[in-house]
């Protein structure tokens, strides 16, 4: 953690809505003047597409079928780990692209399934903003969840973090329900081992719940909607958090837990502003105090 330097770190796996979270923080940061420089998890994958496919297919000859990109030897966490710590310490750091379709190659010049080169960070940020799958990763060879200031996990049910992803996948990549089925498989065994132990290290969680019926995701037509769901959000330490505003604030709402508020879904974005706002303020101010 710094001072000087905060960090920010949101955690979810593939379909989990990470990126929901993400455009919250950036109306947060344009409304609050705050400049952030942001990275991608998928900017620390190992394997580039091709390469990614070939190891699959050795792996998978070898008897291994448990390897995805959410395993931790898929993705250089050495190097997420040095660019926290060195941000931390000073301000500054590096990252790429890892580019997904045509419309990221035409904005990159690179082709689809490629790394752009890595480049420094933009000088004179206020905070760093991490958002992948292992920005709260601690093992026996990293531990990148103690350089993060803030860590935010987005953790919907399973059920409905699959019917997220299955239908994100179909629309942007091209992909059949089997073949996202199939990556879901191979990935559970690293998403049990290195995915969901973050959610014990993070600050706050936001678990979606759906009240709709999402018993076979596989054949879901549709998403269910923000309305169709709540959202609990949970504080590891609740200490100085204004349950009572946030109630008064939020309507419809109430805490499960004493460190827990459940609300209903369509109200995140809201809850998010009014609990993140004063954290973004409290870590630039103190960040200038240093």
């Amino acid at each position: 953690m710094s001072k000087k330097h905060p960090i920010i770190s949101v955690t979810g796996s593939s379909g989990a809505g990470t990126s929901t979270v993400k455009n919250t923080f950036d109306q947060i940061f344009r409304r609050e003047g705050v400049t952030a420089v942001s990275i991608e998890g998928d900017a620390f994958h190992k394997y580039n597409r091709a390469d990614m496919k070939a190891e699959l297919e050795r792996r998978y000859a070898a008897g291994d079928h448990g390897f995805s990109h959410f395993s931790y030897e898929a993705n250089e966490l050495g190097e997420l780990e040095r660019v926290f710590r060195e941000y931390g310490e000073t301000g500054r750091g590096r990252t790429r692209h890892y580019v997904h379709d045509d419309a990221e190659a035409a904005k990159y010049g690179v082709p689809p399934g490629e790394f752009t080169d890595w480049e420094e960070f933009a000088p004179d940020s206020d905070v760093l903003f991490y958002e992948g799958l292992h920005g709260a990763v601690v093992n026996d060879e990293v531990n990148i969840a103690k350089y993060a200031d803030l860590k935010i996990g987005v953790v919907p049910v399973i059920n409905l973090e699959w019917i997220q992803k299955i239908h994100r996948d179909k629309a942007q990549r091209g992909y059949t329900t089997e073949a996202v089925t199939d990556v879901i498989l191979r990935r559970m065994d690293a998403y049990v081992h290195c995915i969901t132990p973050q959610f014990s290290k993070t600050d706050i969680n936001f678990q979606r719940v759906p009240v709709v019926d999402t018993s076979n995701p596989f054949i879901a037509r549709w998403i269910p909607t923000p309305d169709e769901s709540l959202v609990v959000i949970r504080f590891a330490n609740p200490r100085g958090i204004d349950f009572s505003y946030l109630i008064s604030m939020i309507h419809d709402s109430w805490m499960s837990r004493a460190n827990s508020i459940v609300i209903p879904g369509g109200k995140m974005d809201l809850a998010m502003q009014l609990i993140f706002t004063p954290m973004i303020e409290r870590l630039v101010r103190e960040s200038k105090r240093a």
